[in-house]
């Protein structure tokens, strides 16, 4: 195959594709569904067809045909026979009780002309065989206006109509609707079935969703057991495994930092013991004293950041007594810190975590505010919503995605002279991303840094 034709093929189903994803349900139970009533219907308007052409239409001309011939009887009968008022009663009386066709004998005329109407095999049928097996005769036909029944008009002599009002199960196939409705039925009963099944099996596959998700966030899955056909509890077992695999090196590695941090503590108050036992300039040893200090603040500040938060289970949680406390904890802070939280909000959430998020937030805020800061909580159909903006510098944005890194300080874009070891906001993302949210950076009305955190409710 050639490159250009090679292309467009590809081309052409990349667009199929597209159409397929832009037009078909997202949902794999409505997929599944179609999947199964597609088929089914296309397999019943071919078998529809089928019958139409090959059962109603051949049973319409056969029943069509044999009418008209007892109707050319009938005729011929009274061609042949004497024309008496006692021969007419004789001859009605005779095919009404053998032939069961419905034989009027009336005086009069044939009725105007009525429109032939569309589509209709039996209307169709029966004038062919009228003119057929009574031939030069006029006659009127409807098929359609009296309910049930056929109703033919032939004018034998002037003045003398044989009217012929038959049932339409003569010249009809009446056993259409019978098939039609069968059809319908057991469709019906089908796709009911075909729900059941598809809800049972699709179930499984929803609730490893809904696990794997709850897992994201951080919550607990201890009540989930595979279940479902046989490829959907391998993939839920090799999940669980995963869960597994990462709970034991989550465990492994807070004992490590925990021996880690203890160590290190104990060190650094060795060193304070040691401090403060020299006898050196004081203002020699307070520089030393702060060195220790920093040192102090950067372990916390590296073990906050490889912490693991997944031991807290999530619960419900009062945002904004939760905000009060990380107010609290910025009481020293010389700016004018407001937050605005309505009565009442509440979410599901590691209380812990989530404080240690905003308080990092907060104190970003505090470290480069010029004067203000707001901390707005809200929630919305989707996320709990909790923003933190200030009055400072703020960053510039081809910037703001630099500042989650670890260890990175934009000192250019804030304040230079602010300590710390460009952790905070890369712990702040981490917990978001535990709650399976995220963080977001825009400009604040203030004139400096917003910070949004969401949250999934």
């Amino acid at each position: 195959m050639s490159a250009p034709a090679d292309i467009r093929r590809k081309t052409l189903w990349w667009r199929f594709n597209r159409f397929l994803e832009r037009h078909l349900p997202s949902g794999l139970y409505s997929r599944s569904m179609l999947i199964v009533i597609v088929p089914m219907l296309v397999f019943q308007l071919i078998m529809t067809g089928i019958f139409l052409e090959r059962h109603w239409e051949k049973v319409t001309k056969a029943l069509s045909k044999s009418l008209g011939r007892e109707i050319g009887l009938v005729v011929s009968l009274y061609d042949t026979g004497p024309k008496t008022p006692q021969a007419l009663a004789e001859l009605e009386k005779t095919v009404n009780e053998h032939l069961s066709i419905g034989l009027r004998i009336e005086k009069g005329s044939l009725p105007p002309p009525r429109p032939k109407p569309w589509f209709s095999i039996l209307h169709y049928r029966l004038s062919k065989y009228v003119n057929k097996y009574v031939p030069g005769r006029p006659f009127w036909l409807d098929t359609i206006g009296q309910s049930g029944y056929v109703d033919i008009r032939i004018q034998v002599d002037k003045g003398l109509i044989f009217r012929f009002l038959t049932p339409q199960s003569r010249a009809y196939a009446s056993s259409t609707g019978i098939f039609l409705t069968w059809m319908a039925g057991t469709s019906f009963v089908l796709l009911i079935l075909a729900v059941i099944f598809l809800h049972k099996q699709i179930k499984p596959i929803l609730r490893l969703a809904e696990a794997a998700q709850a897992f994201g966030k951080g919550r607990d899955i201890r009540d989930f057991e595979p279940r479902g056909a046989r490829e959907v509890r391998d993939a839920a077992q090799a999940f669980l495994n995963m869960k597994r695999r990462i709970e034991r090196h989550v465990e492994q590695r807070t004992t490590m930092l925990a021996g880690v941090s203890h160590d290190l503590r104990t060190i650094l108050t060795r060193f304070r013991l040691e401090l403060s036992m020299l006898d050196c300039d004081d203002e020699q040893l307070a520089a030393m004293r702060a060195d220790v200090d920093e040192m102090q603040r950067m372990l916390e500040g590296y073990i906050a950041f490889v912490r693991d938060y997944e031991g807290e289970q999530s619960r419900q949680t009062d945002i904004c007594e939760l905000l009060d406390s990380v107010r609290e904890g910025l009481r020293h802070a010389e700016r004018h810190l407001r937050i605005a939280c309505p009565g009442g909000l509440a979410a599901r959430v590691k209380p812990t975590a989530l404080r240690r998020a905003i308080a990092n937030l907060a104190a970003n805020a505090v470290n480069h505010a010029a004067s203000e800061i707001r901390i707005t909580a809200w929630r919305d159909n989707e996320y709990l919503r909790i923003s933190i903006e200030d009055d400072g510098p703020g960053i510039p944005p081809h910037m703001r995605d630099k500042v989650f890194r670890p260890f990175v300080r934009l000192d250019t874009a804030r304040n230079q002279d602010t300590a710390g070891t460009g952790l905070g906001l890369a712990i702040a993302l981490d917990i978001a991303h535990k709650h399976g949210g995220d963080i977001e950076l825009s400009e604040s009305a203030l004139g400096g840094l917003r910070a949004e955190m969401r949250i999934p409710l």
